[in-house]
């Protein structure tokens, strides 16, 4: 065995080690933590239960779904693929779940550590680390599964052996290079997963949250999170089912398609120079497709570093700053050690194989691309968080403009979200033009694994909102002292701003994913000795019609989750006027809501609402390419990933945008108006229409875009050669 593979396996084990048993580490410090009185438990016990009964019925339904993919796919390619398929369903739904349950055991811990202590910078801490177990998970689940694919397929069935990365014939006559699929079938498999977590736990959360706000808020002016309205431990399950589980799987999903596009890109490029004068070595294509997997390893180290630094520190009051440290850190410890990496990979290749893939920068191409995207993600977050945090000027006049009432302030929300799309997208397109220039198409994919290289680090500081989010509704339904609920809400404010960052992250970060999976799929397509530069000629016939076609996909979607909200919310909001009306006694504190019916009406609500959306992003790519061949795909690709792109930052950023002016209103930014003014309902309607914008269609929509893209390319190799459009031309 050459050594680069086995520095490669030793170094790639210890990060998936490292990470996990960190996790595993913090998620049982969090759980020795005392969890505080019988009241605080009891709600903490329901909140639990609600939200292991969701995922369990969700899992119920992804299970079914894949075993049927999976015995579709093994009869139709090879078992190794429906093999991968399965590993990539478990480990992402292994970190949906553990995010969930130490989401679940951490808020309590948190309001109790609040109740306590009364110290913002403990209070944080016990945060932060259950947010990390999320985190890690995340990093170190998505780099088992790799690793497994390049240990037991790559090198135990030969696969990554020069002599196999070619075309091959299976039994039905389909063609394709048998390790990419493996690899393409491991990524379906975390979007599936990612694809049902974040539309029915968005579509989960949603409901509950428009029902309590609508009614609790606006028609009984109870405060947020009060025990007496019933749909208050439904909105409280939804933040771990939507914002921790879908979340996570969301950017395990975007950081697997990211590495596996960089894989399969090197594997095509290498097919077609075969039969060219063209230098291409076997021991470059070596390193080219384990040099993505082995940078993620560095990215993984990286974060256990930069986690444990805020962990294990004195305790700080400055929670925002705390948070930066553990991104920045990762993120420049992921810079020097990716140079070092590039350098080490690529410093005995020069003249003619280089030039063959665009390096032109040297050894440090590759490193240059991912550098590229971590400043582009950390560009994109910091433009979210200006057009959405209460810090800055666009959100401070969406609160103003609320005195002249709801009509304008819905105006204002939108116009906010429309421009807010501009400025990310040029950082967007800069990054593609400069990773390109920097080591050509290759380049491209590894500004995608950039951006996502700090990924353990990005989803422990998102996930740790929703914790203190959850801890602050425990701390208001138990009745604690008013101080707990500042620090909590102090932890929150925060979180609210971290949100937005993730957000906007993980839209920049899947469209770049999306992208490199549609570089990707338009090299797939090339036959040996064919040119190595794969177009797409977008003026062709077929793909101008599918990018029509692609590019009203993301409208049709986006209608469809925002009626599956609304509906939902809509049995939420009549359940809790039924209650308050039949149970007079619920708002004097005589008698207890019930809680667990609400609970119910969101499950069904969810799980009812999000077969059709699923269904039209796996099945649109494959009934296109069966009918009109991969042009037309590929067309739908194109117009899909543009306008999902638009539609996810205008989504997230006005709805974060009208929740955070609420917010701004609840701690007094306009003088005289607070709670219960006409100024905080018009807030409030404003958050509640932008409820399902931020936190359901907003994140589903870069989900949409990564599995279309996803099933295309392995749908390709099938659909490329057996389409309709073929059997009559």
């Amino acid at each position: 065995m050459p050594n680069v593979l086995i520095y490669f396996i030793v170094f790639v084990s210890v990060a998936v080690a490292g990470s996990l048993a960190f996790a595993l580490y913090n998620f049982f410090r969090v759980k020795k933590l005392k969890s505080g009185t019988d009241a605080m438990n009891e709600i903490a016990s329901a909140i639990s239960e609600g939200a292991s009964a969701f995922i369990a019925h969700e899992y119920k339904v992804i299970g079914i779904t894949a075993a049927i993919v999976a015995v579709v796919l093994g009869v139709i390619l090879d078992p190794w693929s429906a093999i991968a398929f399965a590993l990539g369903i478990i480990l992402s739904g292994s970190a949906g779940f553990v995010g969930m349950k130490i989401a679940t055991i951490a808020n309590v811990r948190v309001a109790n550590t609040a109740r306590e202590t009364r110290s913002l910078g403990k209070t944080l801490k016990v945060a932060f680390r259950g947010g990390s177990v999320m985190g890690l998970c995340v990093g170190g689940f998505a780099l088992l599964g790799l690793l497994i694919c390049f240990l037991v397929f790559g090198l135990g069935a030969g696969q990554l052996n020069v002599e196999n990365i070619k075309l091959t014939k299976n039994l039905i006559g389909i063609e394709y290079i048998p390790f990419t699929m493996v690899v393409s079938c491991y990524a379906l498999g975390c979007s599936m997963v990612a694809l049902f977590n974040r539309i029915g736990g968005g579509i989960y959360t949603k409901a509950a949250d428009m029902g309590a706000d609508l009614v609790g808020k606006t028609e009984e002016h109870i405060p947020e999170d009060d025990a007496r309205n019933p749909a208050t431990i439904a909105d409280n399950v939804g933040d771990n089912v939507g914002d921790v589980a879908g979340l996570g799987s969301d950017l395990l999903e975007s950081y697997v398609g990211a590495i596996i596009a960089a894989v399969i890109l090197s594997a095509y490029t290498f097919i077609t120079t075969l039969a060219t004068d063209r230098e291409f070595s076997g021991k470059l294509l070596q390193r080219l497709m384990l040099f993505p997997v082995t940078f993620a390893g560095v990215g993984v180290i990286a974060c256990i570093f930069g986690i444990g630094y805020v962990i294990f520190k004195k305790a700080s009051n400055k929670p925002h700053r705390e948070l930066n440290i553990a991104l920045w850190s990762s993120a420049a410890i992921i810079v020097v050690g990716g140079c070092v990496l590039s350098w080490a990979f690529f410093k005995d290749f020069t003249g003619k194989e280089i030039e063959t893939l665009g390096f032109n920068l040297g050894e440090f191409s590759p490193w240059v691309g991912t550098v590229i995207g971590i400043v582009c993600g950390i560009v994109i977050g910091m433009l979210a968080e200006y057009y959405t945090s209460a810090d800055h000027k666009p959100t401070q006049n969406l609160a103003k403009i609320t005195t002249e009432g709801t009509a304008l302030t819905i105006t204002r929300g939108l116009a906010l979200g429309m421009k807010s799309c501009f400025f990310p997208v040029i950082v967007l397109g800069l990054a593609v033009i400069g990773s390109y220039a920097a080591a050509g198409v290759y380049g491209v994919t590894m500004a995608a694994v950039g951006m996502l290289s700090f990924v353990a680090a990005t989803v422990s500081v998102d996930t740790y909102g929703p914790i203190a989010d959850n801890a602050g509704g425990i701390s208001e339904m138990s009745k604690l002292d008013h101080e707990v609920r500042e620090i909590t809400d102090k932890l929150d404010s925060v979180g609210n701003t971290t949100a937005a960052i993730g957000k906007g992250f993980a839209i920049g970060s899947g469209a770049l994913a999306a992208l490199s999976l549609l570089i990707s799929f338009i090299h797939s397509q090339l036959k040996a000795g064919e040119s190595a530069e794969a177009t797409l000629n977008i003026i062709d016939a077929l793909t101008l019609a599918g990018a029509f076609i692609g590019g009203a996909l993301p409208f049709f979607f986006s209608g469809l989750l925002t009626d599956a909200v609304a509906k939902s919310a809509q049995h939420m909001v009549k359940e809790v006027r039924r209650q308050f009306r039949e149970k007079p006694g619920i708002l004097d504190g005589t008698e207890k809501p019930d809680y667990k019916q609400c609970i119910k009406i969101s499950a069904a609500g969810a799980i009812k609402e999000m077969k059709l959306p699923v269904l039209i992003a796996v099945a649109l790519p494959l009934v296109g390419g069966f009918l009109l061949g991969a042009k037309f795909v590929g067309g739908i690709l194109i117009g899909a990933t543009i306008t999902a792109i638009m539609m996810a930052i205008f989504t997230a950023n006005a709805g974060g945008a009208w929740d955070n002016a609420k917010k701004a209103i609840e701690q007094g930014f306009i003088k005289g108006v607070g709670k219960g003014s006409k100024e905080h309902d018009a807030a409030v309607v404003g958050d509640t229409v932008g409820d399902p914008l931020k936190d359901t269609v907003g994140p589903s929509l870069d989900i949409l875009i990564k599995i279309m893209a996803t099933v295309s390319l392995i749908g390709v190799a099938i659909f490329g050669q057996f389409n309709l459009l073929a059997l009559f031309s």
